[in-house]
């Protein structure tokens, strides 16, 4: 009896071990919500994993559509908790664009990096700091080896990993098809914006696509962008928008600044 006590500890060590390398977890993982019943209903545990690998693309290679996963990624980041490593390759992130959906540059710290090797070097030693709230790398490729070295020192330190996929030439594009550790999966395309019953300019929407989830289920999304902090939120059809101040009128306790701006 005595020989079989040692024996279970070491064996379940043993277990817990292959299982981190197969890139699984039996640990609980903590989720962040989006807030948006229809996306956090799609994901386990309600939300995206707190440490883990995800990973995100444009709907195309035009600046447009990888500004959007951008601020995608970004509005995610500026709900964590703690400073923000933010890495890549070439110098064109806007910082003003992230503060509009709440990723202040307070409390980002960016690099650049010369090439792949070194984001993904970056990206790792990120990870496992374990004292950051998130980090974001730009990468092209990201081979199944890379990810699952990201996915462990996300579980290890509990850190949120996002890999934005940004391809310098089309080629490379294919390579967001190939498997990898990555909990979940997204792309993220510009839609145009809902016209307003007053003259201005809507708030922008996405498509989200959830290409893949662990143990959970693909979905398209059609949201409003993230507002000022970071939050999605469904996108209400125009009829619905155009009812809406005559809905209100007789509630003033619930009248909204958008509500007293088309009535003005």
């Amino acid at each position: 009896m005595t020989t079989e006590t040692h024996k279970k500890p070491g064996l379940e060590t043993l277990r817990a071990t292959i299982s981190r390398l197969e890139g699984h977890s039996d640990r609980r993982r903590t989720v962040l919500p989006f807030g948006v019943r229809e996306i956090d209903a799609r994901l386990p545990g309600g939300g995206l994993a707190l440490g883990a690998l995800h990973e995100v693309a444009g709907g195309g290679n035009d600046a447009l559509h990888s500004a959007a996963a951008g601020q995608f990624c970004a509005g995610i980041a500026a709900r964590t908790r703690g400073t923000v490593l933010w890495i890549v390759t070439r110098q064109d992130v806007f910082a003003p664009s992230l503060k509009q959906v709440g990723l202040s540059a307070r409390r980002t710290i960016f690099v650049e990096a010369s090439s792949d090797v070194d984001v993904l070097a970056c990206f790792e030693e990120g990870l496992r700091h374990g004292g950051l709230g998130a980090v974001v790398a730009e990468v092209a490729r990201l081979s199944m080896t890379a990810s699952r070295r990201l996915q462990l020192a996300a579980e290890t330190s509990g850190s949120l990993g996002i890999a934005i996929r940004r391809w310098r030439r089309q080629t490379d594009a294919a390579d967001f098809g190939q498997p990898t550790a990555s909990v979940t999966r997204w792309r993220v395309s510009v839609l145009p914006s809902v016209p307003l019953p007053v003259p201005g300019v809507g708030r922008p929407r996405w498509l989200l696509e959830l290409i893949r989830a662990r143990a959970g289920e693909c979905a398209d999304f059609e949201v409003e962008a993230c507002d000022a902090k970071g939050r999605l939120s469904p996108c209400i059809p125009v009829a619905d928008r155009l009812a809406l101040p005559a809905t209100l009128a007789d509630r003033p306790d619930q009248e909204t600044t958008w509500t007293r701006r088309a009535r003005a």
